[in-house]
């Protein structure tokens, strides 16, 4: 075998120490910048029980709601939920809470897919614009943290994001009911959101939408799940041009104003599973091709003004049902 010289041995250790250390010195460069994204993102925080005491140090990877890519450092996910994210006798919900300001260093964490900040208590402060800009954003939970004002419509830029939950449980009263001071005025920016499969606004007020909101959803080819509840939706359930849900599964758009027939265009629609309009006003008869519906598991139409003949409906084949609530509504038979 042929031996190699000397001098080449030599120069092949030179550049492979050269790519090592450079190599190491980005990586290195990774750490010291995603670490002090995070320290920085921490120091306008309010964290009354030090849930956040383990952010010290240098291996961030292993603080307390922090994932990292395996190899590289980078930050991928940040899982701060409030452990308790119901009030119970001792306390402990407002305990936990983490509030103050969320800081733009945020947007330094290029490689960002998960961010979870529900059930905390960021309250009277907007969205972050500069949430639009975090566009590698896959999950994005920000329910339930008390956020105020129109929610902004550069969302719109996270072509990338599947779920998106920006529920909220603070309402207040006006001459209508309750109703919320967090509001999207026009829903159409979310027609980009072109890999949404999750959306839930559970009391975000909607009323300045009006119609809009079936067609701009019916453009999302992915979209699977809809929570709409107590969103001060009024009127009748819009009938979309063409019936583009291919994938829904999950429909709820409970404690609403729907003034409104059943929409039977969700007859067309054979992957639901759920359905819930209870707390509407709907009218008219309730359609015996509910029972048809292949993959139907749960439908709650209850505390509504339909009809029907209850002996009809359930000589249908109702395939899968495990859940049927149709009470306070105009039956017999």
């Amino acid at each position: 075998m042929e031996r190699i010289p000397v001098f080449i041995l030599v120069i092949l250790y030179f550049v492979s120490t050269e790519v090592a250390c450079n190599g190491y010195t980005h990586i290195n460069n990774n750490v010291q910048s995603e670490r002090k994204a995070l320290i920085d993102f921490k120091s306008v925080l309010t964290d009354p029980n030090n849930r956040l005491s383990s952010w010290k140090g240098n291996n961030y990877c292993y603080w307390h709601g922090i994932g990292c890519e395996n190899g590289t450092g980078f930050v991928v996910s940040i899982i701060l939920r409030n452990p308790y994210p119901i009030e119970n006798e001792y306390g402990n919900q407002s305990y936990m809470n983490l509030s103050g300001v969320i800081s733009p260093s945020l947007i330094k964490l290029k490689y960002l897919k998960y961010l979870d900040l529900s059930y905390n208590s960021f309250k009277a402060i907007p969205i972050p614009q500069f949430f639009g800009s975090m566009k590698n954003l896959i999950y994005l939970n920000l329910s339930n943290c008390g956020f105020i004002g129109e929610i902004p419509s550069n969302l719109g830029n996270l072509s990338n994001l599947q779920y998106l939950d920006f529920s909220s449980k603070y309402t207040y009263h006006n001459d209508f009911g309750y109703s919320s001071d967090f509001f999207i005025k026009n829903i159409e920016w979310m027609t980009s959101l072109v890999s949404l499969k999750h959306l839930s606004a559970n009391n975000v007020n909607l009323s300045m939408v009006g119609s809009q909101w079936i067609e701009v959803l019916n453009k999302l080819p992915m979209f699977i799940e809809l929570h709409l509840d107590d969103c001060s939706l009024f009127g009748s359930i819009p009938s979309p041009s063409f019936v583009n849900f291919t994938s829904l599964s999950i429909i709820i758009i409970s404690s609403n104003g729907f003034n409104s027939t059943f929409p039977e265009w969700l007859l067309n629609v054979s992957s639901l599973v759920s359905i819930d309009m209870s707390w509407n006003i709907l009218h008219g008869r309730i359609p015996l091709d509910l029972g048809e519906l292949p993959n139907l598991l749960h439908l709650d139409l209850s505390w509504n003004y339909l009809e029907g003949n209850i002996s009809q409906l359930l000589r249908k084949s109702w395939k899968k049902i495990e859940f049927l609530n149709l009470r306070k509504n105009d039956l017999h038979g």
